[in-house]
C-alpha cells in the first residue's frame, strides 16, 4: 500500500481521473482466452476484473464470423478448462452452439466482464510495482476515462484482434462492393454475382464454398503455396490422428505420414493450382503459425470448376482485376479473406515480453509469462487448446503467490489482534 501512495504522489492529477485499485489481476479481453483465465482464477480463489471493448463476450465469434461456421476441430480439443461441452453437442459444434457454450461458461464461473471499456494504454510503474491500465468507457454518446491499478496484467486480446486489409494497387478504383471476411455473413446477397475471394486459408476456402452454395461465381486468389488436408481421414479427425502420432513419432515423420494419407484421400491437388509448401503442415504451423486448411467441401467445388482458382493480383481497375499471369477477370464484388493481427503494440507500453508483431517473443511453451506480473494467454498459435493451457498455468502461478500472501496477511492480523488484547 505504501507503494500505491508513492504512485499517487508522483502524479499530481491522479485523483482527477476515475480510478480503482484492483485486488487481483486485470484481464484484458473477454474472448475464450480471457474467460478461460478468469475461470481458472476463480477456482484458485483469486479475484479479478475482465475488461472488454465490445458489449458482449467473444465478440469475434458473435460479430465477425460467417453464419455457416463450425469448429474445425473436434469439440474435445476446443473445450475450455473445468467445463466440457454438453454431451448432446455434435463433434463439430456450430457457431451458435459455441457461443451458447461460452455464455454458459461465463455464467457458471460467475464471470462478469466490464463491457464497452476500451483499453487505451497499459504500462508498468517501476516505482510502485503496479500496472496502470487506462481505459475509455462508452455509454451511449458519453465517454468516460478510467484507470485501473493492479499488480498483475493478463493480456487476452488474442491473435485476431484487428482485421488485415492489404494495400493492393487500384483497389480504391474498383467501384464494386469490397468487404473483409469478418463482415461476411452469408452468400445470400451475392447470388448471380462474380466474386473475387482474396485469400485461400480456412476462411477463404469456406467463404468460396458458401458463395457456391448460394449460386454465386467465386474466384479464389491463391498467391502462395498452401497445405490442404481432409478434415477427417478414414472417419478419424485429422487433427486427432496427428495428435496421437506425435506422442510416438517425430514431427517430420508425422508430417510425411499426413501428406501421404491426404494424397490417398484428396488425390493430387497441385493440378488445381494448390501447390503444397516444402515444409510440412505441422512444422509450418509450429514455426510460422500458418494453419493448414481443413477441407470441408471446397476442394470438390474446385475440381468441378465451380470455384475458380486464380494466381496473385497485379492490380484492380473499374469492375475488373488483373492477375500476375496477365489475365483480366470481370468481377462484381471482393471479399478480403486476408486474416487478422494482434493489436497489443497499439496499447501495451512494453518492449521486453511482446515483439512488434504483437506476439510474445519467447516461443511456445514459454510465451505465457513476462516480468513484473505480465502474462499472455491465447498467443500460442495453437488454437483453443493452447489458450486453455496458458490459462491454467497463469492461474496457478498467480494463485500460488496470492495464497502465500493472503496466508501471511492473516497471520499478521491474528498476531496484531493478540497484542491488542494483551494490552487490556
Amino acid at each position: 500500500m505504501e507503494n500505491l501512495f508513492r504512485l499517487v504522489d508522483q502524479d499530481q492529477g491522479f485523483f482527477q481521473r476515475k480510478w480503482t485499485l484492483v485486488n487481483g489481476p486485470v484481464i484484458i479481453g473477454a474472448g475464450p482466452s480471457g474467460l478461460a483465465t478468469a475461470a481458472c482464477l476463480r477456482e484458485q480463489g483469486v479475484p479479478f476484473v475482465v475488461l472488454e471493448r465490445a458489449e458482449c463476450i467473444a465478440s469475434l465469434w458473435q460479430k465477425r464470423t460467417y453464419d455457416r461456421l463450425k469448429l474445425h476441430l473436434p469439440k474435445q480439443f476446443c473445450q475450455l478448462p473445468k467445463m466440457p461441452f454438453p454431451e448432446d453437442f455434435p463433434e463439430y459444434p456450430t457457431k451458435r452452439q459455441f457461443i451458447d457454450y461460452l455464455e454458459s461458461y461465463a455464467k457458471h464461473f460467475d464471470i462478469n466482464p466490464k463491457f464497452n471499456e476500451c483499453v487505451q494504454s497499459a504500462r508498468f510503474d517501476e516505482t510502485s510495482g503496479f500496472w496502470r491500465v487506462k481505459t475509455v468507457v462508452t455509454s451511449g454518446s458519453n465517454k468516460t476515462e478510467f484507470e485501473y491499478i493492479c499488480r498483475w496484467l493478463v493480456v487476452a486480446t488474442g491473435e485476431n484482434a484487428e482485421r488485415v486489409v492489404p494495400d493492393i494497387e487500384g483497389l480504391a478504383e474498383f467501384g464494386g462492393e469490397i468487404i473483409h471476411a469478418c463482415d461476411y455473413k452469408s452468400g445470400e446477397n451475392f447470388q448471380g454475382k462474380k466474386v473475387l475471394v482474396v485469400g485461400c486459408g480456412n476462411s477463404g476456402m469456406e467463404v468460396s464454398l458458401d458463395l457456391c452454395n448460394h449460386n454465386a461465381s467465386p474466384s479464389m486468389v491463391v498467391r502462395s503455396s498452401v497445405h490442404v488436408l481432409p478434415r477427417e481421414i478414414f472417419g478419424k479427425s485429422t487433427f486427432e490422428l496427428a495428435f496421437l502420432m506425435l506422442k510416438w513419432l517425430p514431427i517430420w515423420l508425422v508430417d510425411k505420414l499426413l501428406l501421404i494419407l491426404s494424397w490417398l484421400v484428396l488425390g493430387n491437388i497441385e493440378k488445381y493450382g494448390l501447390k503444397r509448401p516444402s515444409m510440412g503442415p505441422l512444422q509450418q504451423k509450429n514455426t510460422k503459425g500458418k494453419t493448414p486448411v481443413l477441407d470441408i467441401g471446397a476442394l470438390e467445388k474446385i475440381r468441378s470448376g465451380d470455384i475458380n482458382v486464380v494466381p496473385g493480383i497485379k492490380r484492380f481497375s473499374r469492375g475488373q482485376v488483373e492477375l500476375f499471369n496477365g489475365e483480366k477477370v470481370d468481377i462484381d464484388s471482393v471479399v478480403l479473406a486476408t486474416g487478422y493481427r494482434s493489436n497489443v503494440p497499439s496499447w501495451l507500453q512494453e518492449g521486453e515480453f511482446f515483439s512488434k508483431n504483437g506476439f510474445p517473443k519467447a516461443p511456445f511453451p514459454n510465451g505465457w509469462k513476462g516480468n513484473g506480473g505480465l502474462y499472455a494467454v491465447g498467443f500460442t498459435r495453437r488454437g483453443l487448446s493452447g489458450a486453455s493451457s496458458d490459462a491454467m498455468q497463469i492461474a496457478k502461478d498467480i494463485g500460488m503467490v496470492w495464497k502465500q500472501e493472503t496466508k501471511q496477511q492473516t497471520k499478521r492480523t491474528v498476531a496484531c489482534h493478540r497484542r491488542c488484547i494483551s494490552q487490556f
